[in-house]
């Protein structure tokens, strides 16, 4: 996986052939074909494996949140470090880009989406226990997109004014 995923960091999907993993890894492509049955197999690990350290990390930070300013602070702070790291925007770049083009990988990403929706729908849940289910739901895809948004303008324009949309958000929950 971890051979997998530096080529994809490299060089994008083109790059990620069982016979240029095996050959990173230092292993034999046919032991890659028996564990992973064949190129799409590899390409569905490697999309779940890139998603997951790019998803995962920001979810996680964002569920430490013990109010909705705290969770506005994090979403501050996580932009600030995501856009940073070269690593994590190609691997954001390469999956989103795998999933437009191929379907098997465009489903990894979209359960991958739908997990980290229910994560901070139960956060919500939390913050909000009166909310019904429907407002939950619906505001953790709200959430999920912008910051999803955020971090794709911020990636394109790195004097995007993060602080200032954050301080917006703020507003509407006074």
């Amino acid at each position: 996986m971890a051979a997998g995923i530096a080529l994809l960091c490299e060089e994008g999907w083109p790059a990620v052939t069982t016979r240029g993993v095996a050959e990173r890894a230092g292993t034999n492509a046919g032991l890659i074909h028996y564990h992973f049955g064949g190129l799409p197999g590899l390409h569905a690990a490697i999309a779940r494996a890139a998603g997951e350290l790019v998803i995962g990390p920001l979810v996680a930070e964002l569920l430490q949140a013990v109010d909705a300013r705290a969770a506005l602070g994090r979403i501050r702070d996580m932009l600030g470090q995501t856009t940073g790291d070269e690593r994590a925007t190609r691997l954001a770049v390469e999956v989103i880009a795998g999933a437009a083009r191929d379907p098997a990988l465009g489903q990894v990403l979209r359960e991958q989406l739908r997990a980290a929706r229910q994560r901070i729908g139960d956060l919500l849940g939390r913050l909000y226990p009166a909310w019904p289910e429907e407002r939950r739901a619906g505001a953790a895809v709200l959430v999920t997109a912008a910051i999803d948004g955020l971090m794709l303008h911020h990636l394109l324009d790195p004097e995007l004014p993060v602080g200032q949309a954050v301080s917006a958000a703020e507003g509407l929950l006074s």
